[in-house]
């Protein structure tokens, strides 16, 4: 019994010993937390540094919420066995401070700078009685909107085309520069067009097929190469029969070889096609026309080669039957409308636009347009390269399709014309006062100079007569003494 007393004795005490020895390890370690939270350096804040704020010249009163600075909420928890002494954290409130200015004036309060203030907090210029209000900018003219010609069907189920806005315009802009020192005037097409190479010496029907042969092989090919082979056949087409007469008829191209016909108009496009054709519409004209040409657009455009453009300019032409009953669209009037956007989507192809253009366009116009177009197309608005600088629709914004970067050349280049112009004018009056200046500096000088001359004339003489006693003088000294004059 008694050995189990003591044992019991002897743990009891064990257990004792470590429990102290816990609660003396964890007293001292609440003891160093709490030492070296204390220990932490202050941070200097707004509010630890108002006391330094400088009041000599007026009494400033600052009333301030009593706020926490983040160190005080630094608070040290009892520590535990199982976890790390933990730092409660307290969002810091906005500071709002309102200090009360006293001086001579009444009192206003003035709202201290704060991070939570905008720029909604300052007077805007507006309510300033120094500032004026700003004016506002003057708005940019707006450019007239260009629409293409638009189709509108009308209630008895007609359809009604509206010429595209603005076109009358920009057609009398591009005539006027097809005019007499116009940028596009004095075009190829004006003295080569193939109505104005037939022969002015040939007969009426023999005139109509010269401007149809002319068109046949215009197709693909300058003006001046046209030109050019149209002289040659008038010059040199032999003669059907002996004793006959050489040029471009009807009865001779019937009569000349293929071969020869060749070598006549081989420099224009596509000479051996032409060759063909040409011998073959001679056979027709003379079997089913009485050896004319068609009087009438759908018998012209049965000849082989002959299309829409070609019958149209023929049948209009003043060399042809005079009478126009269509537009002849070639490839300037084609590209040149569409660029202008008249067609809207763009036609794809001539006969599409002479279609679109004549429904709409005045009919007193029709045969117009094409030398309009043309020479422009020629002139100015070439396929490769256009000189939209030199081009008075770009110049003036009326084409949609001008290139910006020559419209501002061409306006600089105008702006620079138009100063030396105006300094010539200028520089031609100064000229005028100039010569009267320098002309009365001459006469000046001139009278001056006779002044002068005669006070040198009457010195020269006086030192003439000089001269003369003194030559007269030494012959007498030298013979005296020849030895010093030896």
């Amino acid at each position: 019994m008694l050995p189990t007393l003591r044992n019991l004795t002897m743990r009891t005490s064990r257990v004792a010993k470590d429990t102290s020895k816990l609660f003396d390890t964890a007293d001292a370690t609440a003891e160093a937390t709490a030492n070296a939270a204390s220990s932490l350096p202050r941070r200097s804040t707004r509010s630890s540094l108002a006391r330094f704020s400088y009041t000599a010249s007026t009494a400033v009163t600052t009333k301030e919420e009593p706020l926490s600075d983040i160190e005080d909420a630094l608070k040290p928890t009892p520590p535990s066995s199982s976890a790390k002494p933990t730092i409660a954290r307290l969002t810091k409130r906005k500071r709002a401070t309102t200090t009360t200015t006293t001086t001579s004036s009444p009192p206003s309060k003035i709202k201290a700078e704060s991070p939570s203030s905008s720029s909604s907090d300052f007077s805007s210029p507006e309510s300033s009685p120094d500032t004026k209000p700003k004016t506002k900018a003057k708005a940019k003219p707006t450019r007239a909107l260009r629409k293409p010609a638009r189709k509108t069907t009308l209630p008895d189920g007609s359809i009604s085309v509206s010429p595209p806005t603005g076109w009358e315009e920009v057609y009398n802009v591009a005539f006027s520069m097809r005019l007499p020192g116009g940028a596009a005037a004095n075009a190829a097409v004006d003295t080569m067009g193939c109505e104005r190479l037939a022969a002015p010496t040939a007969s009426v029907k023999d005139r109509r097929f010269h401007t149809l042969v002319a068109l046949m092989l215009s197709s693909q090919t300058k003006d001046t190469v046209n030109a050019e082979a149209m002289k040659r056949l008038q010059r040199e087409l032999p003669a059907a029969r002996e004793g006959g007469e050489v040029g471009l008829t009807l009865e001779n191209m019937l009569a000349v070889d293929e071969g020869v016909l060749n070598e006549l108009i081989g420099k224009v496009g596509f000479h051996n096609n032409k060759t063909k054709y040409l011998k073959q519409t001679a056979v027709i004209l003379r079997d089913k026309f009485n050896s004319d040409i068609p009087p009438t657009i759908e018998g012209l455009m049965s000849l082989p080669g002959v299309g829409p453009k070609m019958a149209h300019l023929c049948m209009s032409a003043e060399n042809g039957w005079n009478r126009v009953e269509g537009i002849g669209v070639d490839v300037h009037v084609h590209r040149i409308t569409n660029l202008w956007g008249w067609q809207n989507p763009p036609s794809k192809t001539p006969e599409e636009t002479r279609l679109a253009l004549q429904s709409w366009l005045p009919k007193d116009k029709w045969k117009e347009i094409n030398w309009l177009l043309v020479g422009l197309g020629q002139a100015v608005c070439l396929p490769v390269g256009r000189k939209c600088g030199d081009c008075e629709l770009g110049l003036r914004g009326l084409c949609k399709a001008a290139d910006r970067k020559k419209v501002n050349e061409g306006r600089k280049r105008r702006e620079v014309k138009v100063e030396m112009e105006m300094g010539v004018e200028v520089g031609v009056e100064e000229e005028g006062d100039v010569k009267m200046e320098t002309k009365m500096e001459s006469v000046k000088k001139e009278v001056v100079k006779e002044e002068e001359g005669e006070e040198v004339k009457v010195k020269k003489e006086v030192v003439d007569e000089v001269d003369v006693e003194m030559k007269a003088v030494r012959p007498a000294r030298s013979a005296r003494n020849p030895k010093r004059s030896e």
